[in-house]
């Protein structure tokens, strides 16, 4: 008989880090409306979320399609074009959207550090998943207060491999999960198993390009092979109070979005010219 090993609890059992969700407390949201603001603290996400034009949007898919492109002919995959904010003009320039800000503003406060961005790039029939995982538990950051934009590029939808979520899942803290199996085909390496029992039933977080979602950095998601015959990509934006501490110099390559950063953590990195994909052995 096989036997299960234990879930790790830990991911960085070195580090200090306090993961916990922290309920947002903003009486008069700007944006939002108080009763978004109640959602978010329950749930763990807000979504849809309307930001930009259907010329926008497309414009959006026209920008991504020409980075790919020229992504490829350097050796990048689909998934590689992770922190291109500091190469690349178009995606710094959607990480300072005032639209985008203004709704994330009323989760973390008019202070804004955006330390990471990811376009997640699902072709037509990839078969590669997102395990259910929590994304606090990968990040040397502490106290686990960042908040997550999936940006939608292309219509996301059932058939093409949404995002799922397990509402509730955040106020667990951290959840134990196993080394993912090379069966899954797992884009990441961590997998909680029976992920449903932490919250809600799951939830397809569907979306027209152009809407966004955000997310509490504890909540449990992944996504499934994509079998349609549509690409799906969504451009992640990681923003955080500059409370939040990192470790491993996880703080250099920031954007301070918004606001000021008074103890000067964060990095500040400076709008991009151009668009200037790095070379495959530089990233």
């Amino acid at each position: 008989m096989t036997t299960v090993p234990e879930p790790i609890t830990n991911a960085m059992p070195e580090l200090e880090r306090a993961l916990s969700f922290h309920p947002v407390r903003n009486p008069s949201p700007k944006s939002l409306t108080p009763e978004q603001i109640a959602y978010f603290n329950e749930k763990g996400y807000l979504s849809p979320l309307d930001v930009f034009t259907a010329s926008e949007a497309a414009a959006n898919r026209a920008y991504f399609d020409d980075l790919m492109a020229r992504a490829e002919a350097n050796g990048w995959n689909d998934y590689a074009i992770n922190g291109w904010h500091r190469h690349c003009q178009g995606v710094y320039d959607l990480v300072v959207e005032p639209r985008i800000l203004d709704m994330v503003q009323d989760l973390l406060g008019s202070n804004l550090i955006c330390w990471g961005t990811h376009f997640f790039s699902k072709k037509p029939g990839d078969d590669a998943r997102v395990s259910w995982h929590q994304d606090a538990s990968y990040w040397p950051l502490t106290p686990s207060k960042t908040v997550t934009v999936w940006l939608a590029i292309d219509d996301a939808d059932v058939e093409n491999s949404a995002m799922r979520v397990v509402p509730g899942s955040h106020r667990h803290g951290q959840i134990g999960f196993h080394r993912s199996a090379s069966d899954e085909k797992n884009v990441l390496n961590q997998t909680v198993i029976d992920a449903e029992r932490y919250g809600d039933p799951p939830v397809s977080l569907e979306m027209r390009a152009g809407q966004m979602s955000l997310h509490s950095d504890l909540l449990l998601h992944g996504s499934e092979p994509n079998r349609s015959s549509r690409r799906r990509c969504g451009l992640t934006m990681r923003f955080l109070d500059p409370e939040v501490r990192a470790y491993h110099g996880w703080n250099r390559n920031a954007i301070t979005a918004r606001g000021v950063d008074p103890a000067d953590h964060w990095g500040n990195v400076a709008r991009p010219v151009g668009e200037n994909v790095p070379p495959r052995e530089s990233n």
